[in-house]
């Protein structure tokens, strides 16, 4: 049993190792600020930043779609509400009842071609 819990450590440290940390907003900022060395300051960019997520949020809530031209197009899906329902454990066969879910909007993105062939 402790060899079985060795390895798992082992593995889980591994897969630790092997993520890759996502970039913060103050990185995004100094990395545009980096790659337009032509006099933008950190501070317009932070500027243009957070306007773009802001007309996004609204278009969002507006249409229901917003578009990154050349990045993903943000798309809202309005799920229904679903009701108690009885249902079968498979592993223990005991029966078992799955609560309603209210309705609810989740947000979608949906990569243009060139995002999807840069990562490819």
């Amino acid at each position: 049993m402790p060899l079985q819990r060795t390895f798992v450590q082992a593995m889980i440290r591994r897969l630790e190792e092997n993520m890759t940390k996502l970039m913060s907003k103050s990185e995004l900022i100094q990395k545009i600020a980096d790659q337009h060395s032509n006099g933008l300051a950190r501070k317009d960019i932070k500027g243009v930043v957070e306007s773009l997520a802001s007309v996004g949020y609204k278009e969002l809530k507006r249409t229901g779609a917003f578009f990154v031209p050349g990045f993903a197009k943000f798309v809202v899906i309005k799920k229904p509400a679903t009701k108690a329902r009885k249902g079968i454990n498979p592993f223990t066969k005991e029966p078992t009842i799955f609560k309603a879910k209210p309705a609810r909007k989740i947000i979608r993105a949906r990569p243009v071609k060139a995002v999807k062939d840069a990562v490819a």
